[in-house]
């Protein structure tokens, strides 16, 4: 089945869901229905939106599977949490890094403002929120 567009071909505004049909009696039900913020996420955040659910909340877990740094995991879900709305200064992380892991996760940040994969600015903005 196709997947739902989250935006519209013509002009990139948001698509709203007006019409719903039954595919045994054909019944339409048609209103301004209230969007699913999780259909609009991309493909690439579905399926690690699937990788964190299934190391059940495990970023060690999940970066494992995924082939990537410790880091590189925190990145991409922190990316998540942003196209669900929910990445802000009210979260709070649920359980602290031990000191190895702040500083191996300090070391890949520095590492990747060297390569000028990141600016400044945003290593200051990971490394505080280590």
């Amino acid at each position: 089945m196709a997947r739902p567009l989250a935006e519209c071909p013509i002009c990139g505004s948001g698509l709203r869901v007006t019409e719903l049909s039954c595919s045994e009696c054909s019944t339409v039900i048609r209103n301004a229905f209230e969007p699913c913020r999780f259909c609009a996420l991309s493909r690439d955040h579905t399926a690690l939106l699937e990788s964190f659910l299934r190391s059940r909340g495990n970023v060690s877990s999940m970066a494992s599977e995924m082939g990537v740094s410790f880091p590189t995991a925190a990145r991409r879900l922190d990316g998540l949490l942003e196209a669900l709305g929910l990445r802000g200064a009210d979260l709070v992380r649920s359980t602290p890094r031990s000191r190895p892991e702040q500083d191996r996760c300090r070391r890949e940040i520095l590492e990747q403002l060297d390569r000028g994969d990141i600016t400044a600015e945003e290593a200051t903005r990971r490394i505080r929120d280590i």
